[in-house]
């Protein structure tokens, strides 16, 4: 009984544990568990009663969190982009717009695969989508097939570390965050790792030009009239649109200058990048618009059809992410107003239908209520591992590693990635991040770079073999059998799991890569974030006190008599009255904490 109650804490974690790998749903195992130990707990005197009570206040509090009301919106704008056409459009163009050189496919499914991450949000969808669309025609033009299968794989993973994506809403509510500030910080890291994936397959097309060849000529079917490419007319078209968005970059404090009447010395740089990139957007539509109606052939077919197929995610991204980053909505609010515009997308696609919305709401409704389910058993698992001390277990077997704060970071991560092989992110946000953002607060880590950190590492989750979901959902739409291809009509050989597993592991090190050097380069994060205001507390005792003694006591009429004897302090006066100065300092330190 003395072991029981001195370590109920760990044998309650082993015990978690224990279920998982009976096979429970997660739900229902931390809820079980919880349950079980608290009965336990009570029972050898170690939990009052009364704290049990706490649990449909606490479940009463999931229903009325206002931030997870995001993954609902963010999931269905998802399902209806995903079911609108906007991918197989996206697919096609930037397939054709790369396809002239080696590597091109790859490239074009990164590109895409990171627009898909900044609109739908879901990796099912965008995996399954360049599944379908991609890899047949990677396999028709004889691409190496692990190459092929791990790009696909991994730019749909994308989705879940650029903005605006599901396990950085579920972090920023599990550590006591903001939304818009995990978005702010992931953003840069995010579009870094496209950047090594982008990389990764250039340094294919130069030493293993074989496993990535370009498109043949009959295969490039977006051409002018005359047979040229077009392409010309495009550059100069981009090169115009981003020399017009960093004029407008530079000149920002001057046009919020001229908008307001008021003078403005510096902007965000959030809100600088969001609206100089929506400026050079809009110029690019305008100017293919006005090319369209009046047909003066000013812009090439390939330039028009890149920016009308750009602009639907372009205009969806920023009325989403443009929208949070700038102030004027909340993430809630911005996954609702991109719900909204995905249902006008489909629409003006003619792809809105009672099937496809009946789709879309079912599964729609399937993952909130896992979502709702899992965190209603993780919040009863946690009270109970609270009131047993397992906090300060965790505390106290985290804070004596070597190494302090670096120590701390490898050791989770490399906890995260092993426990990613068997749990998927939801999963993890639940069960571990609880456990592990006290003892980060109190080593001075920053949680909104902690969260960043674990979003990152928990994309490998989607990746691990053998249990990567990702891979899961490109091999529900891979080839299993061999087939004659319709384009060429030769047999086509089908894609093994193995296969599918090798291309994986390399992306798998991009991203361990990318987590080391957000570990040993911070500002990668913080960069993204607003700066902290810093009261100069001296400045403004200073301030004050000379204001005091300048202005006149109108309070006291006797202020200034001769004679005239101070005022003796309260006795019920609260602690630091006598010293206003004082009390003001205190508080505003407290403020600043």
């Amino acid at each position: 009984m003395e072991f029981l109650i001195h370590n109920l804490a760990p044998i309650m974690f082993a015990g978690l544990i224990v279920f998982l790998l009976m096979g429970f749903p997660v739900a229902f195992s931390l809820g079980a568990c919880g349950l079980f130990f608290a009965f336990i707990g009570v029972e050898l005197g170690v939990l009052p009663e009364a704290l049990l009570q706490a649990v449909p206040l606490r479940i009463f509090g999931i229903m009325q969190n206002d931030t997870l009301l995001a993954i609902p919106f963010f999931t269905l704008m998802g399902l209806i982009l995903e079911r609108s056409g906007m991918a197989e459009d996206l697919l096609e163009t930037i397939g054709q717009l790369f396809g002239p050189v080696r590597g091109g496919l790859a490239l074009a499914v990164i590109f895409v695969g990171t627009l898909l991450a900044a609109t739908t949000g879901v990796v099912a969808a965008s995996v399954i989508s360049m599944g379908l669309i991609s890899l047949p025609i990677m396999m028709r033009y004889g691409y190496d097939r692990r190459l092929a299968t791990g790009v696909i794989a991994a730019s749909g993973t994308l989705a879940q570390i650029i903005p605006p994506s599901l396990v950085l809403i579920i972090l920023a509510d599990q550590l006591g965050r903001s939304v818009g500030d995990m978005y702010k910080g992931a953003f840069l890291p995010g579009l870094m790792l496209c950047g090594f994936y982008a990389v990764y397959v250039i340094l294919i097309a130069i030493f293993k030009p074989s496993w990535v060849p370009a498109l043949p000529p009959e295969a490039r079917t977006l051409r002018e009239d005359n047979g040229n490419n077009g392409l010309p007319s495009l550059a100069v078209l981009t090169i115009v649109c981003t020399a017009a968005s960093v004029y407008v970059a530079k000149n920002m404090p001057a046009l919020h200058t001229w908008w307001s009447g008021e003078a403005v010395e510096r902007v965000a740089l959030d809100e600088t990048i969001v609206v100089s990139m929506c400026f050079g957007v809009a110029l690019a539509f305008v100017a293919a618009m006005v090319n369209k109606i009046t047909r003066l052939g000013l812009l090439s077919r390939v330039a028009e059809r890149v920016t009308f197929v750009l602009i639907p995610p372009l205009l969806l991204i920023f009325l989403v992410l443009g929208t949070i980053f700038l102030g004027v909505a909340t993430p809630t609010e911005g996954g609702a107003m991109g719900a909204l515009g995905a249902f006008i997308m489909a629409l003006v696609r003619g792809r809105l239908s009672m099937t496809l919305l009946k789709q879309a709401m079912q599964t729609t409704t399937k993952l909130s209520c896992f979502v709702v389910f899992i965190l209603v058993g993780a919040t009863i698992f946690g009270l109970t591992f609270q009131g047993v001390d397992g906090p300060l277990w965790v505390e106290h077997l985290l804070t004596g590693l070597p190494g302090g704060q670096l120590g701390f970071l490898i050791v989770v991560n490399i906890m995260i990635f092993f426990l990613a092989f068997f749990l998927d992110f939801f999963e993890l946000s639940f069960i571990v991040v609880p456990l592990l953002a006290p003892v980060a607060n109190k080593l001075g880590i920053d949680l909104i770079w902690f969260g960043v950190l674990l979003g990152i590492n928990m994309q490998t989750s989607f990746m691990h073999p053998p249990f990567g979901f990702a891979l899961f959902y490109l091999r529900s739409v891979a080839p299993t059998k061999e087939y004659i291809d319709k384009v060429t009509g030769k047999l086509t050989q089908p894609i093994t799991t193995m296969q599918i597993y090798w291309g994986a592991v390399p992306f798998v090190i991009i991203q361990l890569i990318m987590v080391g050097l957000v570990i040993a380069f911070p500002g990668i994060v913080s960069s993204g974030l607003d700066k902290e205001v810093v009261y100069d507390l001296d400045k403004v005792r200073q301030e004050m006190e000379a204001t005091m003694q300048t202005a006149p006591d109108a309070a006291d009429p006797t202020a200034g008599m001769e004679g005239s004897a101070p005022a003796a302090p309260s006795s019920d006066a609260a602690p630091g009255a006598d010293d206003p100065m004082k009390a003001l300092q205190d508080s505003m330190s407290t403020d600043k904490k």
